[in-house]
C-alpha cells in the first residue's frame, strides 16, 4: 500500500511543520503592556493606522459578535466548514483516481 519512502516523507514534512510552530512560538516578540500575546494583524493594523496615521475608516462592520466568544465560535463555525468543503473535494478526487485505475488504461 505504502512504501517506506512514503511514510519517511509524511514524518519529515509532520517534523517540519512541529519545527515552523516551535520556530514562530520562540521568535515572537514579547508582547507589550496591556496587549494580547497573538493579537490578530486586523486589530493591530487598524490600531497603528488610527494612531500613528489618524487614518479614519472608510465604512463600518455590517455585523460585529457580541463577545470574543461568539467571534471563536464563528471562526470555528467557518473553520470547519472549510474543513469540510475540502474533505469532500480530496475524496472526490481520490474516488475519481481510484475509478480510472480500476478500468485501467485507454
Amino acid at each position: 500500500m505504502f512504501r517506506r519512502a512514503d511514510w519517511l516523507i509524511g514524518l519529515g514534512l509532520v517534523a517540519a511543520l512541529v519545527a515552523l510552530f516551535a520556530i514562530s512560538m520562540t521568535l515572537a516578540p514579547p508582547p507589550t503592556e496591556g496587549a494580547e500575546a497573538f493579537a490578530g494583524t486586523d486589530a493591530t493594523v487598524t490600531e497603528v493606522l488610527t494612531t500613528e496615521h489618524q487614518a479614519e475608516p472608510w465604512f463600518s462592520p455590517v455585523f460585529e459578535p457580541g463577545s470574543g466568544e461568539v467571534e471563536a465560535g464563528l471562526f470555528a463555525l467557518q473553520a470547519a466548514i472549510g474543513a469540510g468543503v475540502l474533505g469532500f473535494a480530496l475524496g472526490s478526487l481520490r474516488g475519481r483516481a481510484a475509478a480510472a485505475r480500476e478500468q485501467g488504461p485507454g
